[in-house]
């Protein structure tokens, strides 16, 4: 996608308050809403034949190297080839989406955190330009204003109120929810006091008397209000920044019966501040929403339940920006697995091959309702002897051991790697695919990276991880039919192939090594095919179930042998 023009960098006019109180007893008026996301465009995804003839070794193509503004990695290290990174330090103004609106931040970004700061001014509504339904008249003698607030179809007022008769105050407005009637009609701010609604006095009422008369005013409210600047020091001001939703369920909507304690007034701290630890965060581009400007950066959180979406200046600064975020999340990226082994005990001698090589946060293409296509957040990690993937970081045994999807690295393959002819920072894919034989049949996934460094880490750990694994497992046997009678067909990593009599103290039929191995073939639903080129011709050995695991080990094997051997770059 080509860029386009950059709009020139300006303050958000449409920044929103979000806060709890701080002074006697409080009552919510409102509730809150989301948001949505667009679908990119499919990759070609290769035809999987019914019956299909097998080549010997191979593995995929490496992709071409492609400069990176990255920090660079200092030393090899270790997490399945994984290099050692410089971390990044970076301070600048920002713009954060919260709750639909665009709201200016400042961020500073050091090896494991990224704070956000809200600036001054930005959880004032009197600042915001946004009215919507609203107005509000000329201030009379006195300051008393006449507000008009029409409310939507769902949804309420959407304030906060303090005070009452029994606490000796006015009924003040102590919080303005983002994105609900009060807010958008632009003519309400904290501190205002409530004289009256729809021509209902309030100036002598207590606070469950202004609630019911709130509750009772209709869609459309006409409520005359003061400005009291004496009490604004006491009223707790907006929270945009530390009321943001991470690695957790996002805030609840405010309830009309719920209250704050009427203890003493207390001030609120100089700064609105949300301090995000990077450990297993995934930064990614052009992933949950459009980017039409290119200036868009995406930060989810390890439990994929919530996502930050920044907003750069322009098309450079977003790249820098990304940049910097995806190199000190990779930073960490050998701490996560030195604890992840820890807890798992996979130095053990009971570990069984487990110990953890890689992982690391990529995008899925996900098949939607009707044929679309979109890319989700997904976990990938690789172990000695399968590939997992996870919908969130698994932080305890438990979450470890249940992966959404797990495949046994021997029967899998890397069949495509290589990036668009753009920068990924342009919204281009860089991808990978990855075939798993199975029962029932060739499962594939097609897998997006951020950056090309990424694209070769994941190249290299896939196809050495195959081959490692073949290693390590040395021979696989599978039980079959052969001219009527039940056999064995074993392959082995060094040994090659044998077909013994299914019995006690069985007889070997048919013994090759792999150099003998003329053509091999299957029928894609039960049947194998081998031909040594002896007497007995070609073997058709009947499995009983899909042929495709047994073959992709055969690959497996022979494109291992085939790279120890040198003769693959």
């Amino acid at each position: 996608m080509a860029c386009g023009g950059v709009a020139p960098w300006a303050p958000p006019s449409d920044a929103t308050n979000h806060s709890g109180g701080g002074l006697a007893a409080t009552s919510a008026i409102g509730g809150s809403g989301g948001g949505g996301g667009a679908s990119p465009p499919r990759p070609p995804r290769p035809p999987e034949p019914t019956a299909a003839r097998h080549a010997g070794g191979g593995g995929a193509r490496k992709p071409r190297p492609s400069p990176s503004h990255a920090p660079s990695p200092v030393s090899g290290g270790g997490g399945g080839g994984m290099a050692v990174w410089t971390r990044a330090c970076k301070t600048g103004l920002l713009e954060l989406l919260l709750r639909e609106r665009w709201v200016r931040v400042s961020a500073e970004l050091t090896g494991e955190t990224l704070s956000l700061t809200a600036e001054p001014g930005t959880g004032d509504p009197s600042v915001v330009n946004g009215v919507v339904n609203g107005n509000a008249e000329a201030a009379a003698p006195g300051g008393v204003r006449r507000v008009r607030v029409v409310k939507a179809e769902a949804g309420g007022l959407g304030i906060s109120i303090k005070g009452g008769r029994e606490n000796r105050m006015p009924v003040l407005i102590s919080r303005i929810f983002p994105g609900l009637a009060a807010e958008r009609s632009g003519a309400l701010r904290l501190g205002d006091a409530i004289l009256a609604v729809n021509g209902v006095d309030l100036r002598d009422a207590t606070h469950d008397q202004a609630v019911q008369a709130l509750k009772r005013a209709g869609r459309e409210v006409i409520l005359e209000v003061k400005f009291m600047r004496e009490v604004t020091p006491y009223i707790k001001k907006p929270s945009l920044v530390s009321d943001l939703p991470w690695e957790g369920a996002a805030p609840q909507s405010p309830s009309l019966s719920g209250s704050e304690d009427s203890g003493s007034p207390q001030h609120q701290g100089p700064r609105d501040r949300k301090v995000i630890p990077l450990k297993m965060c995934f930064a990614a581009r052009n992933l949950s929403m459009p980017d039409l400007e290119n200036r868009l950066i995406e930060l989810h959180s390890p439990d994929s339940r919530n996502t930050l979406v920044l907003r750069c200046r322009d098309t450079a600064t977003a790249h820098a920006w990304f940049s910097a975020l995806h190199a000190n999340i990779t930073a960490l990226l050998p701490q996560v697995l030195a604890e992840l082994n820890a807890t798992l005990g996979s130095g053990s001698p009971t570990a069984g091959g487990r110990e953890v090589k890689h992982i690391a946060w990529l995008a899925e293409q996900a098949r939607l309702d009707g044929g679309r296509q979109q890319w989700r957040p997904v976990l990938m990690a690789v172990t000695e002897k399968d590939l997992l993937l996870y919908d969130g970081m698994p932080w305890t045994r438990d979450a470890w051991a249940s992966p959404c999807h797990s495949y046994p690295l021997v029967a899998t393959r890397l069949v495509h790697s290589g990036s668009g002819r753009r920068s990924p920072a342009l919204g281009s894919e860089l991808t990978f695919a990855t075939r798993t034989g199975s029962r029932q049949g060739v499962e594939m996934h097609v897998f997006r990276v951020e950056t090309h460094r990424d694209l070769s880490a994941w190249t290299r750990v896939l196809v050495q991880g195959c081959h490692a694994a073949a290693e390590l497992i040395k021979e696989v046997t599978v039980g079959c039919t052969l001219g009527g009678q039940e056999v064995q067909l074993s392959i082995h990593y060094e040994g090659g192939f044998t077909i013994s009599r299914d019995e006690p103290g069985s007889s070997v039929l048919f013994r090759y090594p792999y150099e003998r191995l003329k053509m091999s073939a299957d029928d894609g639903i039960r049947t194998l095919y081998l031909d040594f080129g002896g007497p007995e011709g070609e073997l058709a050995l009947d499995l009983h179930s899909c042929p495709k695991p047994i073959v992709f080990v055969l690959h497996t094997f022979l494109s291992a042998k085939v790279t120890r051997m040198g003769l693959l770059a």
